[in-house]
């Protein structure tokens, strides 16, 4: 080596060291000024359920920028309290990662929740009153639109009748959904305007309920049959959509959620997100699940394309698309497998031919989106699964999550695909106790043998498949707490008095730890989220929610009587009160 050289490499190395000194002080510099500031927040004093991967337990979290920069006991909290930063002492309050929901229905049940909302009445002399009420209080609206009436008031078949209506609004289309939104209520006015008569077919996809004398229609409508009717209604505008999901976000975060996948999304749902995410109001982390229209094919996949590609960003993924493939039990249009018990011998029906739905499910893997199905019979359950299988054999796994919801009746021999294919398991778990839909609407019509195998949420849970959890709100309620309590006791959570109550098919009660991870991590599995949130954890934002009381330290039958109060999104509270909390 020359001496001309060798002086060159030590004046770059003496360049490269002044260089280090320099990013050394600075860096020592930069990390006094952040102890100097310190975290935003910092939350002691609690029982921290992290939901991680060891299912800890902790007692303090610090946050800064949005994000959680530390986990641990108290004592650790130290260097991340500075000049600025806000202590709050939770007094051993419980906190948890922020809820997801995976199925539920935001605008649509906020609209329906300030419509002629029938929800939680008790009969039809409730229905009546209430019905009555808004057409007096609203007599400028054309049409007079709601929902949330039980199947259960009107009998098998949940089928009402369109004159109890007509005695109350004579003058004005009435169009009511039933509280699982399957069956549309109309009056003689709405069946003139959809010009439905006793010549009227029924559509593939849906029922006409007709007087087994005249054969005309008597105002129920099952499935599509309802889009006849519907196809008539004056579309919501953008104010109307946009008032449904600001009380439904309120809502939500109001129980603690700051995730969901919305289960059915059209373009003008998408538009209602995108405004309301960039006037920053929308304080949760939405998944659209975009519709697939089941009277159309493959042709539509390049418009779907063209919307994940608009609107997703920021806090919205339009990134799923939605396929019902059956109706439900009450009304015997759940696929089965084996006849229902009625006089017709119908097993229900399958919306999506099943090889169709094998080229669409293919197709929707290959062009890179997730699946979310509507399965509730043992029929259409078992296609959504020939359906995947068939997606991986033609793409291999791509990782997309495909997740089927519902999940009411699953055949033996199907519950050990879940895990085998990757696909989560989407229950709504507030409907796996004996209510009147199960001994009333279904038992009877599909036999007790059959009926062990309802929400078989254990058993799908022991095959080591995710098993995330969502509401399916409006269809019941978005609270997390009794639907917790109903998996884990499989006995009506929302009941005063459960005293002598036996559990529904209680070898498939499942315990606290599954049941809260069904709402977090597993739900945020289901939104492709789990990376960022659905446990507290460093780097993971701080989307949490502090409870009133400890679920550990109760018992499972007072679990549906807690309350959040506060909820906090990126470290920002959007529910409840910071500063009712005491600092040390």
């Amino acid at each position: 080596m020359s001496i001309l050289t060798r002086h060159v490499r030590y004046a770059l190395l003496a360049i490269v060291m002044i260089l280090a000194g320099a990013c050394s002080r600075d860096a020592a510099q930069d990390s006094t000024d952040e102890v100097a500031a310190g975290a935003d927040t910092v939350l002691r004093n609690a029982y921290v359920y992290t939901v991680d991967k060891d299912r800890s337990v902790a007692e303090a979290v610090a946050i800064k920028d949005g994000r959680i920069v530390y986990v641990g006991d108290d004592e650790g909290l130290a260097p991340h309290v500075g000049d600025n930063t806000r202590v709050v002492d939770l007094g051993g309050r419980m906190l948890l990662p922020g809820f997801q929901d995976a199925h539920v229905h935001p605008v649509g049940a906020g609209i329906e929740a300030m419509s002629c909302n029938l929800n939680g009445l008790a009969g039809v002399d409730e229905y009546r009153k209430a019905i009555l009420d808004y057409a007096t209080a609203n007599p400028d609206l054309p049409w007079i639109l709601g929902g949330g009436w039980s199947m259960a008031e009107f009998g098998p078949g949940g089928a009402p009748n369109r004159n109890i209506i007509d005695e109350l609004v004579p003058d004005r289309p009435v169009l009511l959904y039933s509280q699982d939104g399957h069956t549309a209520w109309a009056n003689s006015a709405a069946l003139a305007i959809a010009g439905i008569d006793k010549d009227t077919p029924d559509p593939v996809d849906g029922r006409i309920d007709r007087d087994p004398e005249t054969g005309e229609a008597i105002g129920s409508l099952q499935e599509g049959a309802g889009d006849l009717v519907g196809k008539f209604v004056p579309a919501m505008t953008m104010e109307q959509r946009t008032a449904g999901l600001r009380y439904a976000v309120k809502l939500l975060n109001s129980y603690g959620i700051t995730s969901l996948q919305d289960a059915i999304v059209r373009q003008e749902d998408l538009e209602t997100y995108r405004a309301f995410a960039d006037s920053g109001a929308l304080s949760m982390r939405v998944v659209a699940a975009l519709w697939w229209e089941r009277s159309r094919a493959l042709d539509q996949i390049p418009e779907l394309i063209a919307l994940r590609d608009k609107y997703t960003g920021g806090l919205i993924n339009a990134t799923t698309v939605k396929i019902m493939q059956d109706g439900v039990m009450e009304n015997y249009t759940a696929a089965m497998l084996e006849p229902y018990l009625i006089p017709s011998g119908s097993s229900g029906i399958p919306m999506v031919e099943p090889e169709l739905l094998k080229r669409v499910v293919t197709a929707l893997d290959k062009a890179g989106f997730q699946v979310h199905f509507h399965a509730i019979g043992d029929a259409a359950i078992r296609q959504a699964l020939d359906a995947v299988e068939e997606a991986l054999l033609e793409n291999g796994q791509l990782g997309h999550r495909h997740h089927i919801a519902h999940l009411e009746l699953i055949d033996p021999a199907d519950i050990p695909r879940f895990a085998e294919l990757d696909v989560i398991a989407n229950f709504q778990p507030l409907w796996a106790y004996a209510d009147d839909y199960i001994t009333e609407l279904t038992i009877p019509f599909i036999g007790k043998e059959r009926a062990r195998w309802l929400y078989p949420i254990k058993s799908v849970l022991d095959t080591g498949a995710v098993v995330a959890f969502g509401s399916d709100w409006s269809v019941s309620t978005a609270n997390p707490f009794p639907e917790m309590e109903t998996a884990i006791t499989r006995i009506d959570a929302e009941s005063n008095d459960n005293t002598g109550i036996e559990p529904f098919i209680p070898e498939e009660r499942i315990d606290l730890p599954a049941a809260i991870a069904g709402f977090t991590i597993n739900a945020a599995f289901a939104n492709k989220q789990e990376d960022d949130t659905g446990s507290i954890e460093v780097g993971k934002y701080a989307d949490l929610v502090i409870l009133d009381q400890n679920l550990f330290e109760i018992d499972a039958a007072e679990i549906s009587e807690t309350k959040a109060l506060l909820t906090l999104f990126e470290g920002r509270p959007v529910y409840g009160d910071i500063d009712s909390f005491t600092a040390p």
